[in-house]
């Protein structure tokens, strides 16, 4: 192949790009299956829109991702201002985000699909500066929301759901300390109670997110309380009051491998005035019913937008780039690698999308105690799942384009790769979440209710080309029972074996998942698509007996999961 004509195959490549993110199949027909009505007509054309507009803003994306925000602590005339300065081109792109509504959807209960929808869509581009934002944000509308006192709610609550960019507060939530991390309950910020219902929050947060908020969601022991969590207050903290900065202070930002477009920073609080949100007592509570649980959610939204940019941007340049005589997506290899980026998203897409039907039923008070429970286990063990999947399905892609996908100005992968990773360490490392669904198993006897909800799931399945994977799926999930089992019971194996297990616990889930999607949708070809990739992800990822090399149709099955997708 001449340069020249590898260029033009490039270009063409580049055209072929999507210019709305949207008009995809198996995102409008899960919004389909959950939705109707004028809910549903309302949800079709924001995304639509939206979806164009995502895929308009990527010149400055990667402006604002070039010039990272600096830190401004004074102004010329010498006085403390605790600035954070963005380039233009962030800004642009945040007025695109804010007037979606993504966040102003979290103002009311029964919103949970639309904000799942819009954030999948908005991280077609990665985190581009605002996905962190935008979760914060709708984490600290729900604290106010179910938490807070209401004159506290009616305060500080409307200015953070406006859908104007430059009107709209922007939220932040402050846990981490140096001594700290995951280990919450060794914070020492203290409040100390000023005598009128406010409280003066001092000490040093090491990983504050979104420097640059209007308010700050921050967790402070109250003077006298108990070590632990337990002894945890949540507080509303504003940037500033009447005018002047509030209190704290910006020692640096923090210099990121991924989101570098949006700031993190070092902060120290000097008496800043905070309000309660919820009982002082109930701090802890409050942060992960609220907040945590939001963010872990929302995470995976957003690794699902990077998941199906990462396949996009593969599958596509497989189709136009050529090698040996021939476009690489001819060759076998470049074709498995390919379904093993579809089967990650189109997986996590699905698991997440069963997630936000069960936050939407929590946020609304409609969940039943089993809806409750299942909700519990599958906040953090999605999270866990999706964003390990989300790196490497990203490193993956970036293997298809060889050379060409270390380049930055290439593609949109190198960042995505980034973003992947601080997604990863986003609300709980792996270990963290992975203990934490083995407490919750044992302590609060969720296991009977995730492998009973998942066997129903798996028997529904009715049609008859899904009986294989069906099979498969439920033979998975009666040997993780006993895994499970010991996992939960002997401590010290569970230590060590549970993290292992949880992977493949969420296989289950996302292997049931993709079976009651085929089995439910009523678009034809969908459906056998949808029935293609379940049977592969059944073959590869729940059957421990399939060898792929002793399967003489495994090249066809790989090429149905991947037919008819033009990416």
């Amino acid at each position: 192949m001449e340069p020249a004509s590898a260029r033009i195959a490039l270009a063409a490549w580049n055209a072929a790009r999507p210019t709305d993110w949207y008009a995809e199949r198996h995102i409008r027909a899960l919004v389909r299956r959950t939705l109707d009505g004028p809910r549903l007509a309302a949800l079709d054309a924001r995304a639509a829109r939206f979806g164009a507009a995502v895929a308009a803003i990527g010149d400055a994306v990667r402006r604002a991702e070039a010039h990272p925000p600096e830190l401004r602590s004074w102004d010329g005339a010498g006085n403390r201002v605790e600035e954070v300065v963005f380039d233009d081109a962030y800004h642009a792109a945040g007025r695109v985000v804010w007037a979606s509504g993504v966040v102003a959807e979290a103002a009311a209960a029964g919103t949970s699909y639309e904000q799942a929808t819009l954030l999948y869509l908005l991280s077609h581009e990665g985190e581009m500066g605002h996905g962190c934002p935008v979760t914060c944000t709708v984490g600290l509308v729900r604290c106010l929301r179910r938490r807070a006192d209401a004159a506290v709610a009616d305060r500080f609550l409307p200015p953070l759901v406006l859908a104007d960019y430059d009107a709209a507060d922007r939220g932040a939530q402050f846990l981490t300390e140096v001594q700290g991390g995951s280990d919450v309950g060794a914070n020492a910020v203290v409040a100390t109670p000023a005598g009128d219902g406010t409280w003066r929050i001092t000490g040093e947060k090491w990983f504050c997110s979104v420097a640059d908020a209007d308010q700050f969601l921050v967790m402070a022991r109250p003077v006298g309380a108990p070590p632990g969590t337990a002894g945890l207050g949540c507080f509303l903290v504003p940037r500033r009051l009447d005018g002047a900065i509030n209190g704290f202070r910006i020692r640096r930002l923090k210099d990121k491998l991924g989101t570098r477009a949006m700031a993190s920073g070092e902060i120290d609080f000097e008496g800043a005035v905070g309000w309660p949100i919820g009982p002082v007592d109930e701090g802890f509570r409050t942060a992960v019913t609220a907040m945590l649980n939001a963010s872990r959610w929302l995470n995976a939204v957003g690794n699902c937008g990077i998941l199906r940019r990462a396949y996009v941007e593969a599958s596509s340049y497989a189709r136009h780039r050529e090698a040996f005589g021939r476009p690489i997506g001819d060759f076998p290899g470049v074709r498995t690698i390919l379904a093993g980026l579809k089967l990650d998203w189109l997986a996590a897409l699905h698991s997440t999308w069963l997630l936000t039907g069960l936050d939407e039923a929590v946020d609304t008070g409609a969940a039943s105690e089993d809806d409750a429970a299942f909700h519990r286990f599958l906040v953090n063990a999605n999270k866990y799942a999706v964003s390990t999947a989300c790196t490497r399905a990203v490193h993956g892609a970036i293997e298809l384009l060889g050379g060409n996908g270390a380049i930055e100005s290439f593609s949109v992968l190198p960042r995505l790769l980034r973003d992947a990773v601080v997604y990863e360490q986003w609300e709980g490392t792996h270990n963290v979440l992975a203990a934490q669904v083995r407490r919750d198993l044992g302590r609060l006897g969720l296991a009977g209710v995730v492998f009973d909800r998942l066997g129903r799931m798996i028997k529904g399945a009715a049609h008859p080309e899904l009986e294989p994977a069906a099979t498969r799926a439920g033979a998975a999930l009666e040997e993780l029972a006993g895994r499970v089992q010991r996992c939960v019971a002997d401590d010290a194996h569970g230590a060590v074996h549970f993290r292992t297990v949880l992977g493949d616990v969420m296989a289950a889930v996302q292997g049931a998942a993709l079976l009651e999607a085929a089995d439910r949708e009523d678009d034809l070809e969908l459906a056998a698509e949808l029935r293609a990739v379940a049977d592969l992800f059944a073959r590869l990822r729940l059957d421990p007996e399939y060898r792929p090399e002793d399967d003489p149709g495994h090249l066809e099955r790989v090429d149905l999961a991947v037919a008819g997708d033009a990416g």
